[in-house]
């Protein structure tokens, strides 16, 4: 497998960045803090046009049902387990999950678990603003939905 681009442009690059990232703990491992008061988050890298977020997960804690306004996105579960929640459903995340998203992707991630978790975000361009949404959008929030591994 080739390295990372070290500025990367394109999807598949973007991708290969959030797995070089998570695959080398020693990178971020240090870094990571639990916020029982809120999620944690740390700003890992930039780079032109990108950047890189840790974020932290105690239980419990989401994010609220939110897009990423113009930027799109590469998360990444680095330990623990995380929820994704979409209008079409569920989907369960677990160490090594990535989901990759385009600008306007409306979603909600949660840990349902009684354990923290970690995950990495890749945002392009960065991000300046993530407009929240009315819960009643998410389909997953009016009815139990399909889990899909």
């Amino acid at each position: 497998m080739l390295p990372p681009q070290e500025h990367p442009g394109t999807v598949a690059e973007f991708v290969g960045l959030a797995r070089s990232l998570a695959g080398d703990r020693s990178q971020w491992e240090h870094l990571v803090r639990y916020d029982a008061a809120g999620r944690w988050y740390h700003r890992l890298r930039t780079g032109p046009g990108y950047e890189v977020w840790l974020l932290s997960w105690v239980p419990g804690q989401g994010s609220g049902l939110h897009d990423h306004g113009r930027s799109s996105g590469v998360l990444t579960v680095l330990d623990g387990t995380l929820t994704e929640r979409t209008d079409v459903g569920r989907r369960v995340l677990r160490p090594g999950a990535q989901r990759v998203f385009a600008p306007g992707y409306v979603h909600q991630i949660d840990n349902d678990t009684l354990q923290p978790a970690v995950s990495l975000h890749v945002y392009h361009p960065a991000l300046t603003h993530m407009p929240t949404h009315p819960a009643a959008h998410c389909e997953a929030h009016r009815q139990p939905g399909p889990v899909t591994a």
